[in-house]
Parts: C-alpha cells; structure tokens; sequence
C-alpha cells in the first residue's frame, strides 16, 4: 500500500482488509492520505464475540471497536462501511442486539446487509438454521434502518463544505444531473455540463437526503482522471 500510494494515480480506494489483518502499520499507511482515500470497508458480520467464534473469524467484538478506535485516532475524517449478517444460527436477540450498539459505536456511515442463509463449504454449512425467518426479517429491517439514520447523519455532517468529486456519469433518475463520489465514496448530485464527467470538481455540499446529498459546483478547473 505504501508503494502504490506513490503511483501517479489520483484515487487508490483500499477494499477490503479482514479486520483480523487490519494492523497498526497498515493504518500508519492509510493516514499518510495522498491517493489514499479515507473510505475504510470493514466487513464486521457481527457484533457479538461468541456469533463471531461460531463464525470462525478470529477476532470479538472488542478487538473490532479498538481497531474503529485506533483508526479513527490516525485517520480522524476516516468513514467507515460494513458488511454484516443478521439471523446467523444461533444467534438471540441480545447477540442482535450486540449487532445494534457495535453499529452505533462504529458509526457505520453505510453497510451491505444481508439474511444468514446456509452456504456450502462453510463452516456454518452443519449447523442447525434455527432462527425463523420472520425473526431474520424484522432484524434486518431494524438494522437496515439503523444504517440509514446514521448514514443521514453523516451527510448531515457534510452540508456546507467543498469536497472533491469524481464525475462518474449522469444521475440515473434525471440526465441533466451529474452524479460522481467523494473521497470518501459519498454518492452527490449535481448540475453540469456532460463534458465533466471523468473529471475532478469541487462541489459544495447544500443538501443531505439518506443515500446521497446534493451540492453545487464551485470550481472545475481541473484535469481530467
């Protein structure tokens, strides 16, 4: 990572380390910024130690929030997404609930959410898939909306200042707006002239909505990526 920090590329987004490989010499690296950006995708699965042991991923719940910690102390504007699983065999409501206030903890500003469903050849392949799936239901919509509360959150935060966008094309439900991401893999809408896109613009940020914010155009004098 740190050699590829020093290529000639405007963007290098890091996905995704296993937290177990997550070391202090890696975050050392992400923080010296650069092409590095400051999206970090950790894929916890659980918020629960013992769902986690059952799943043989090799770390507790505690040793994730110490690693968000030592990230967030190297990196302060680091956001951070997710991967996690709900309705895992086995797992109670209070491990769900674990889930729940690691989320919070974590501050998850995005996370792909998914309902257990066995998977051959791995090691939850021989267990018992004893959670109903009404229950796996309705904890994937609490988590679901977890997320999104703190994915507004964390676009709330962002209204009024100027990031850098990468045009990426035309916003899917309208053509006369651009749409591209931020460093951090923000999805911002904004109007434009189509020869921007594959380009660099500094966008201010003016509206937050759950899943994307909208901004305006201040400077595009830049070169193209």
């Amino acid at each position: 990572m740190d050699d590829i920090r020093k290529i000639d590329i405007p963007r290098v987004r890091f996905t995704t380390s296993h937290p177990r490989d997550f070391d202090d010499h890696l975050i050392e690296v992400l923080a010296k910024g650069g092409n590095l950006v400051e999206h970090i995708h950790l894929p916890v699965q659980s918020g629960s130690t013992e769902i986690l042991k059952r799943m043989s991923r090799k770390y507790s719940r505690e040793h994730f929030l110490d690693l968000v910690r030592r990230i967030r102390a190297a990196v302060p504007n680091a956001v951070l997404t997710s991967d996690i699983i709900v309705g895992f065999p086995g797992e109670t409501e209070e491990q769900f609930e674990e889930t729940l206030t690691l989320v919070r903890e974590a501050r998850f500003a995005s996370a792909y959410t998914f309902i257990y469903s066995p998977r051959e050849g791995t090691p939850a392949a021989g267990m018992v898939d004893d959670v109903a799936a009404e229950t796996k239901k309705k904890r994937l919509a609490r988590l679901n909306a977890l997320i999104a509360e703190l994915s507004y959150e964390s676009h709330r935060e962002m209204e009024g200042q100027i990031v850098e966008v990468l045009v990426e094309g035309e916003s899917k439900n309208n053509a006369e707006v651009l749409s591209g991401r931020t460093r951090t893999n923000k999805l911002i809408h904004f109007e434009g002239p189509k020869e921007w896109i594959g380009q660099f613009v500094q966008v201010r940020v003016t509206e937050s909505k759950t899943w994307y914010i909208r901004g305006e155009v201040v400077d595009s004098a830049v070169a193209a990526g």
